[in-house]
């Protein structure tokens, strides 16, 4: 990976081996000068598409790049709300809409003090690729808002929920766009919001996933993206080491669903899993993180990470997030917001002994972090293909809610094992056709862009 420079503006900057690449970003860049996350998401995709382009002229005549890295379209609106004491408030709600090539958008709903267009788009823009990698038929979109949950109370929450639904369902619907949950947004979000969404509507579909299971939800759409980062990085061990999970010593940042569902699943493949972390600080528990005690501050309590020593004393606690890297560990799997592990980090984790780093968050490692994993022949999987779990779940929620039917956690599970094995695959196959061999980030971006492409061509240059 060549990596992002800087220009004399400070803003990223990126060069490439093909002039039409080149040409794309530089035009991509100058149109969203003030985005960095949405063109370092950009510049990471285009430089693993140059051999495409080259193999492929139809894609520069038919100006696929230009396309795919525009969305569709792009909603802003004002979401006013009032706090428990009377005070009326207002953030801004965002839906982008970025590629329904191969189906409806689908993406999720991230309601965090940090989320911007930038951070929107380059989480929709990363969303086409990961979707297009489950092999189901859902296209690329995401959505947000800056309100922050923390420290509200429910109905201060529900009333957010519902000013949110009442713009966005204009903009969304079963064949249409279907949203989900992400970083703030778990089942009582969606429970408002997909309440709001029915009582202005009058209709009862599949509209909004992560839904209530006694209201049209899947089974094991709770645990999907974490289970299904472990069945990923399993089968890279198995396949690419001859290696497991088994007696491996594991650090996993965040404490989300993400994070708990990990830590489950690579316990029970035999991993040692000894630090989770959140917004201020993280643990470490050299005997092993006990996962009933996070679930009950993180699940029951929505409670604070440091609260994991007063019921594990032999645990310690330390502020700030970055430190959780310095943690040795035989995998890493980053599982909390994106750019978490910067240079320095994937440094001390490879001098420390980590041969495998599997992205559970979205684009957790810096482009000068992907470096230096593959300087150091780490074994890398990156977001699109390794947290792929939980929009694949969703899109079995879809074709439930499609059937007016539902499938049993033990069929739910299989299947979800059945698609990351198979991301993992086409992966390694992509990169392997295009002389990258063993290059997952590669492979994943070349993969997913290719079946894009192809609907994007069938469907014409209008589209």
């Amino acid at each position: 990976m060549q990596g992002c420079i800087r220009n004399r503006k400070g803003k990223p900057s990126m060069k490439f081996k093909n002039d039409y690449v080149q040409r794309v970003y530089d035009s991509v860049a100058a149109r969203n000068p003030n985005e960095p996350e949405f063109l370092q998401a950009v510049g990471e995709v285009l430089e693993s598409l140059v051999p495409v382009v080259e193999k492929n002229p139809s894609i520069e005549k038919n100006a696929i790049l230009e396309r795919i890295t525009e969305p569709e379209r792009a909603i802003q609106f004002r979401v006013t709300w009032m706090d428990d004491q009377g005070g009326v408030h207002v953030n801004r709600g965002y839906r982008v809409q970025f590629n329904s090539a191969i189906g409806p958008y689908k993406g999720g709903l991230r309601l965090h003090p940090s989320v911007n267009l930038s951070i929107i788009k380059f989480l929709g823009f990363e969303q086409i690729f990961k979707n297009s990698l489950t092999t189901l038929p859902i296209g690329g979109g995401k959505g947000g808002s800056d309100f922050d949950p923390k420290g509200k109370s429910d109905t201060e929450i529900m009333r957010f929920c519902q000013s949110f639904m009442t713009e966005l369902q204009r903009h969304i619907g079963a064949d249409t766009d279907v949203p989900a949950g992400d970083i703030g947004t778990g089942a009582r979000e969606i429970g408002y919001m997909y309440g709001q969404y029915k009582r202005l509507r009058n209709e009862f579909t599949g509209v909004l996933t992560g839904k209530g299971l006694s209201w049209g939800g899947s089974l094991a759409r709770t645990e999907a993206t974490g289970y299904g980062l472990c069945y990923l990085t399993a089968e890279m061990l198995r396949c690419m080491k001859n290696d497991s999970f088994a007696g491996k010593t594991v650090v996993i940042s965040g404490s989300g669903n993400v994070a708990i569902y990990a830590t489950e699943k690579a316990t029970e493949l035999g991993g040692k899993v000894v630090a989770l972390s959140d917004s201020n600080g993280y643990i470490h528990d050299p005997d092993g993180i006990k996962l009933d005690v996070v679930k009950e501050i993180k699940e029951v309590r929505r409670g604070r990470i440091k609260e994991y020593v007063d019921a594990v004393p032999t645990a310690t606690y330390h502020e700030g997030c970055s430190g959780i890297w310095t943690i040795p560990c035989d995998i890493a799997l980053p599982s909390a917001t994106q750019n978490e592990i910067d240079g320095a980090s994937a440094e001390i984790l490879v001098k420390n002994g980590c041969f495998c780093v599997a992205e559970g968050a979205n684009m957790p490692s810096t482009p000068e972090a992907i470096a230096v994993y593959q300087k150091a022949g780490v074994l890398y999987a990156p977001a699109k293909a390794a947290n792929a779990g939980g929009v694949a779940t969703s899109a079995l929620e879809m074709c439930q809610n499609s059937m007016r039917y539902s499938w049993t956690f033990e069929e739910v599970d299989a299947k979800l094992k059945e698609i990351m094995e198979g991301i993992f695959h086409a992966c390694y196959d992509a990169s392997k056709e295009y002389g990258e061999e063993g290059d997952l980030m590669a492979g994943a971006n070349i993969a997913g862009f290719l079946k894009v492409c192809d609907a994007m061509l069938a469907q014409g240059v209008a589209y």
